[in-house]
């Protein structure tokens, strides 16, 4: 007995590592970057802390003083500028009285530490004024500092005295790494165009759902049902077509037909009208193709289900049924959809899923266009964490939209157990009582 769990155990392995891998890893993941402000601004490994332009600006509307005292420069008197005030080949009266009387001064103008020059005793010129006092001239702008530690020293030598509430701030907006955040969600909370994604997906999945992947799967695998067996497969065959062939050049037979020198254009010509692009010109008909496209993929499952599933119900009950006098409707209605729960229930929730998942189709054919009339959510997330035209990829808030895409396919995958009745459908048969 032993022996026999231990081999059920090496068997279920690989699937077990297969389900780990590439579904509850990705999963968790997708959790942990949700959580983060991870972009191509702050790139995905840790951060430098540097006072660049757009963290002025930022500090600005938090501490205007600071942040005009971080932009402009100093000139503290230390041992490399005086070195470099030596290597001048000015009288070394100059770099020998700067070290003994002001070594570690900080001037806050370049007026102040000019006025200081002036007034040494060698008496330098106008022009070696300038000259000693540009290699004094320190500045924390745009300079890159490996830690906090090393950030707040530097501005100590600067003379920035500041206290530890002035310091949490400017680290703040100096950071250039990520950092954890819960603010993903309360921006797909509280956005408008988010609001707008979320509309067009919930009517993208009914329409395509309810049209196609159910509806007229469920219709073509009647229709077959009823036909001959060797047009039934003729005709499933061909509706397989658009589910097999390569997406991008099922997509262009699309575009082909909508473009404005498509086959629709040329057929509209013959009756005076000029071309256009079928496919893009307005949100109704960039809509009714994406529902095209996607449902003709989707009908295809549905209907290869479906039929399997009716040929599984006993002939005897199409035979008894017609001795009896009943219709084809009266079979259907009676006969097999009863039977149908258990496929319907399968086809509805992973087509659900599939159909918020992916958005190949979509980004093919339309991009979310026009004017992101078509964005649905999947494409939207992929959009913002992989290629957007603003050029900063929002990794984590794209990680937020796909765990939130997660939560939903969950939602509505128990909400299907619960409308089909799932417990009567794996509840022991009466006859084993």
């Amino acid at each position: 007995m032993k022996s026999s769990r231990r081999l059920g155990l090496v068997m279920i392995a690989p699937a077990a590592i297969m389900i780990v891998l590439f579904f509850l890893l990705p999963v968790v993941l997708t959790a942990v970057f949700s959580m983060t402000n991870m972009s191509t601004a702050t790139g995905i490994s840790g951060g430098v802390y540097q006072i660049a332009p757009n963290s002025l600006i930022t500090l600005k509307s938090a501490m205007p003083d600071i942040a005009a005292e971080l932009a402009e420069p100093r000139y503290a008197i230390d041992e490399a500028g005086l070195k470099s005030v030596e290597g001048l080949g000015l009288a070394p009266g100059i770099a020998a009285e700067l070290r003994a009387k002001h070594n570690g001064e900080v001037f806050p103008t370049r007026r102040d530490a000019e006025r200081m020059i002036k007034d040494l005793a060698e008496r330098p010129s106008t022009r070696d004024v300038k000259q000693i006092s540009e290699q004094f001239n320190r500045s924390v702008v745009n300079t890159r500092f490996d830690s906090k530690g090393e950030l707040f020293s530097a501005l100590d030598t600067l003379g920035l005295k500041l206290t530890p509430e002035q310091k949490e701030t400017v680290a703040g907006a100096t950071y250039t790494g990520w950092t954890w955040t819960t603010d993903n969600f309360s921006r797909i909370a509280t956005s408008p165009d988010m609001a707008r994604v979320l509309f067009n997906t919930a009517l993208y999945v009914a329409l395509v759902l309810m049209l196609f992947n159910v509806g007229y799967a469920l219709l073509l695998a009647i229709w077959t049902h009823y036909m001959p067996p060797t047009p039934a497969s003729i005709f499933r065959g061909i509706w397989l077509l658009p589910r097999i062939t390569p997406v991008v050049i099922y997509v262009m037979l699309w575009k082909w037909l909508a473009w404005d020198t498509g086959f629709i254009s040329v057929l509209m010509g013959k009756f005076g009208y000029p071309p256009k692009n079928y496919l893009l010109d307005t949100a109704y008909h960039a809509w009714f193709f994406v529902v095209l496209i996607n449902g003709f993929i989707g009908a295809s499952m549905g209907m290869l289900v479906f039929s399997s599933a009716m040929k599984a119900i006993p002939k005897s009950q199409f035979y008894a049924s017609e001795v009896d006098g009943a219709s084809r409707w009266q079979q259907i209605r009676y006969i097999i959809l009863p039977q149908m729960r258990w496929p319907i229930l399968f086809v509805t929730c992973y087509q659900t899923l599939s159909l918020l998942a992916s958005f190949n189709e979509t980004l093919l054919s339309t991009n979310g266009g026009p004017g992101n009339s078509t964005e649905i959510w999947a494409l939207a997330a992929y959009h913002t964490a992989l290629r957007n035209y603003a050029g900063n990829l929002e990794y984590g808030l794209g990680a937020a939209m796909a765990l939130v895409l997660v939560v939903i396919g969950v939602t509505l995958s128990l909400l299907y157990l619960r409308v089909f009745n799932y417990g009567t459908l794996v509840a022991k048969p009466l006859i084993e009582d």
